[in-house]
């Protein structure tokens, strides 16, 4: 599969949650910095799409606010989407 391929399917997915306020999370995240990620982030990305919603859910709204959140191995791009989707609510 190409780099093309890949993040489409990736954007798809994380449109496409199941819990709105998922694909409100990580759609636009999949819009934007999603493709700068390095090879290993993408691969974590990847990984992260067959995460439980509830569960991702807890682990970002967390890290917004400031507390841990989730496995310590995924804690780096779990923050990076935090970050992005923090700056999206404070406008």
């Amino acid at each position: 599969m190409d780099d093309d391929q890949r993040l489409r399917r990736l954007r798809m997915r994380s449109w496409r949650r199941g819990m709105k306020e998922m694909d409100l999370i990580l759609g636009p995240f999949a819009d934007g910095p999603l493709a700068d990620l390095s090879e290993p982030m993408m691969a974590q990305y990847e990984a992260l799409m067959s995460e439980n919603d509830q569960d991702l859910y807890l682990w970002i709204t967390a890290r917004i606010a400031g507390r841990e959140g989730g496995p310590a191995e995924l804690a780096p791009l779990l923050d990076v989407i935090a970050s992005h989707a923090g700056a999206r609510l404070r406008g």
